[in-house]
């Protein structure tokens, strides 16, 4: 009798502890919706993915062009999800219920995003109930702590008055300084000349009695060799520096025919440039954009704005926005794009500056010869490229020092010159 209640006590105990088991399993399990993956390296391959292809319409925790993707996933199913993401108008076109209400109430499709691959979407996913999780407090803290850490107009004023107060404060010591040398000196003067008894020597005593002449001291030959040297040497650096300056256009910053500010587009929504500028990766031109880029988003926001009226004037005129061309280089440089950005790795800021703050863009490198090739000497070679390779190994045999874009023919003037 008693080894039976003894082996109903270890049944009944083993099964509260698989049914305690199977619950926290269950809690830990519905930390991730069924499909999506809480592995980290499957998060960052999302939000890479959703920063090329989504960031321009879309945020997790704030409606943009689209609705906030908060909990998407518990909305529809994983598998509807991935069929809407690739080919959302023929889903609206088949009827299907939700979809239709989503068009009726953002009033446009959706791109077709058939290249993305499932388990691409899968990560898209994932990083979006990674963010959903973190909440918005997440992003609201970090753009609070950046905009805390950057300098406002009114620091920079603050500190460009603080420096005009020190070097006044300076020149008024120096002023008062030399005031009170020429006090001392002229009492000094004036005492000896008073005091008797007091032997002078013939220079001692011409010193004492010397005088101001300005006259003098202008006609003299030293004064008129100093200034000489310096209106030659002025002139000179005037007509260097303008011989130099010669088709230079840096800080050039035209008028555009729509006021189209970078620093809200760029800086505030985080547009990628290579959504605008297409083809800044795969030719030699990063290209204008094209009026319909524009009609992506704004064929439903800011549609009664001044500006956004004259992209739908060109397209109704058909014709093309009449942009003005910043940045310039002369028919006989050859400059590709492609080479720099998708081989070479350069980014856009590298060249163009600071553009996620440039209201108006302007020109902001040099862009001169010089410059370029001073850029060829320093940077060096992104040897990951296969094409590389080779080289890399040869020139590692040879010098110690890291292969560089001048190492592979990049001061020579056939490459940038016809």
């Amino acid at each position: 009798m008693l080894t039976k209640k003894i082996s109903c006590f270890f049944l009944w105990t083993i099964l509260g502890l698989s049914i305690i088991f199977s619950s926290y399993a269950q809690d830990g399990a519905s930390n991730s919706a069924p499909g999506l993956s809480l592995d980290a390296a499957v998060i960052e391959k999302g939000k890479s993915i959703f920063t090329a292809n989504c960031q321009q319409c879309h945020a997790v925790h704030e409606q943009i062009v689209g609705p906030k993707l908060a909990n998407v996933y518990e909305r529809q199913s994983i598998p509807w999800l991935i069929n809407f993401i690739k080919y959302p108008q023929k889903v609206i076109e088949s009827g299907d219920a939700y979809a239709v209400n989503l068009y009726k109430q953002y009033k446009q499709f959706m791109p077709n995003h058939d290249f993305l691959k499932d388990d691409e979407i899968i990560a898209i996913l994932s990083w979006i109930q990674d963010e959903t999780k973190k909440g918005p407090s997440v992003a609201s803290t970090a753009s609070a702590s950046s905009t805390t850490d950057a300098p406002s107009k009114s620091d920079s004023a603050i500190n460009s008055n603080l420096l005009m107060i020190v070097i006044g404060l300076l020149l008024f010591v120096l002023l008062a300084v030399l005031t009170v040398m020429a006090i001392l000196v002229t009492t000094l003067t004036k005492y000896i000349n008073q005091r008797e008894g007091i032997t002078l020597s013939e220079e001692d005593r011409e010193y004492l009695e010397q005088r101001f002449d300005i006259k003098k001291i202008l006609t003299s030959q030293g004064f008129i060799g100093i200034a000489t040297a310096v209106f030659i040497i002025f002139v000179g650096k005037t007509v260097l520096d303008g011989l130099f300056s010669i088709g230079v256009q840096q800080g050039y910053a035209p008028d555009q025919p729509i006021k189209f500010s970078h620093k809200l587009h760029a800086g505030y929504y985080d547009i990628q440039c290579q959504y605008c500028h297409t083809g800044v990766e795969k030719d030699k031109h990063a290209n204008i954009p094209s009026a319909n880029i524009c009609m992506n988003c704004h064929n439903a926001i800011k549609t009664t704005s001044p500006e956004i009226q004259k992209i739908y004037q060109a397209i109704e005129n058909d014709q093309p926005i009449q942009w003005v061309r910043v940045h310039n280089l002369p028919d006989l440089s050859y400059f590709n794009h492609a080479q720099h950005v998708k081989v070479g790795k350069i980014e856009c800021e590298t060249c163009h500056g600071d553009i996620k703050n440039m209201e108006v863009v302007q020109q902001h490198s040099l862009l001169t010869m010089g410059w370029c090739i001073d850029c060829h000497r320093k940077t060096e070679i992104q040897t990951d490229n296969k094409y590389y390779e080779k080289l890399s190994t040869i020139h590692a045999a040879s010098s110690k020092e890291p292969m560089r874009v001048e190492n592979i023919g990049g001061l020579e003037c056939s490459k940038c010159h016809y």
